[in-house]
């Protein structure tokens, strides 16, 4: 049978034919395509302002430079989620600290937030990131407020959460409680743009600071100008200048990666609700191997799944999660586990010492992602639960 792979964009002809044409245009960088597709986006989420990257790595990492997060800062991130959501902090020369997650849906609460603020009490702390984790909604709302208290930003990592509708309406992206929400556009998310990333956001002077950082801090703004021989006497800007005002390096995207990130997300509308259809499906389908496999709780709002992730009970099942993957594997079936604990990498090991987080470690000894993307069929599903049940050892 075809494998399925945990997931995989899903690529047609008008975005095929949109990339085509962006190669035979005149601009393959620098041209009218990243600029459309920010407008677009930053419409579909409900925010004033989208800012296209190349990666949602470097949408992190530009949102805290555009929040002046730097040397000597503190930032909390949940303890479950990609490098990514840690590796920004680090790589602007801050430092983080780990904040436990809910034991059965991996997300940072409030609560988590508030416990690791007390433990790490006398350092201040300059952001928190929470996570929407496979596409499930985190509290911003909650945690924003104990950020505030704490005289921190707010930065969603929304890698995940494309189409998400929060639990007051807003969509993921439209920052009601937070600073800038980043996005990924990576091939096995909800949109697909090769690769690529988006900052939203609703400070139009912050957005335009991160445009210039993205490349490299130039401006070609001649009232941004102060060198005294970058402007002609009627203070217009000589033909060739071009100032660095800040630090800043090549986060740009191109055109062929922004057409066809605005073709896909012209599809958003039906990649949310297929995804929606597959998820109920796996609703029922595993019914049958309840209670020892049961679906993550999806929390409030209303969710985009970039991730169908089960909670399973392996030392009931008396089988090892390596096994069960194997024999998934062997059944043409890719499933995948998001993620490792950050705490438990060797360079972080290296940096703070070894750490365990309980609710951290309980979400991780029994998370798997079953394959979950819009061209799958109905019956994939049902072929991937009786996959797993026999994984399991439990009668096909």
């Amino acid at each position: 049978m075809t494998p399925l792979p945990y997931g995989r964009q899903l690529i047609e002809d008008d975005d095929i034919a949109a990339v085509t044409a962006a190669m035979r245009s005149d601009f393959l960088a620098h041209g009218p395509r990243v600029a459309a597709f920010e407008q677009a986006f930053a419409k579909a989420v409900g925010a004033q302002e989208a800012v296209a990257c190349s990666s949602a790595s470097t949408a992190l990492l530009l949102a805290l430079q555009g929040l002046d997060v730097g040397p000597g800062d503190l930032c909390v991130v949940p303890a479950v989620t990609f490098l990514s959501t840690a590796t920004a902090p680090l790589l602007r020369g801050a430092e983080v600290a780990f904040a436990d997650v809910d034991p059965d849906t991996g997300l940072m609460t409030p609560d988590t937030l508030a416990e690791t603020l007390a433990a790490i009490a006398g350092r201040p702390v300059k952001a928190v990131l929470p996570v929407h984790l496979g596409g499930r909604i985190a509290d911003v709302a909650g945690v924003g407020r104990v950020a505030r208290a704490a005289g921190a930003v707010v930065v969603e990592d929304a890698a995940h959460a494309v189409g998400g509708i929060g639990p007051v309406g807003a969509p993921v992206g439209a920052c009601p409680a937070s600073d800038a929400a980043c996005f990924s556009f990576h091939p096995v998310k909800t949109l697909a743009a090769g690769e690529g990333g988006m900052i939203a956001l609703n400070d139009p002077a912050r957005a335009a600071r991160l445009r210039r950082l993205r490349n490299h801090g130039v401006t070609h703004d001649p009232a941004l100008m102060t060198g005294a021989e970058s402007l002609e006497d009627g203070g217009a800007r000589k033909p060739w200048v071009y100032e660095q005002l800040e630090l800043g390096f090549n986060y740009r995207m191109d055109e062929m990666s922004a057409a066809l990130g605005l073709s896909q997300l012209g599809k958003l509308d039906r990649f949310v609700a297929r995804r929606a259809a597959l998820a109920r499906h796996y609703d029922q389908a595993l019914q049958p191997l309840a209670p020892l496999v049961r679906p993550v709780a999806r929390g409030a709002g209303r969710p985009t799944l970039h991730l169908y992730q089960v909670l399973i009970d392996f030392e009931a099942a008396g089988v090892r999660r390596e096994g069960v993957m194997r024999r998934m594997a062997a059944a043409g079936i890719a499933v995948q586990v998001h993620y490792i604990p950050l705490y438990r990498h060797p360079s972080f090991i290296a940096r703070y010492g070894e750490q365990r987080l309980p609710g951290a470690e309980a979400f991780y000894a029994r998370v798997l992602a079953l394959p979950l993307f819009p061209a799958m069929a109905d019956g994939d599903v049902g072929r991937v639960v009786d996959a797993l049940g026999q994984a399991l050892g439990l009668e096909p």
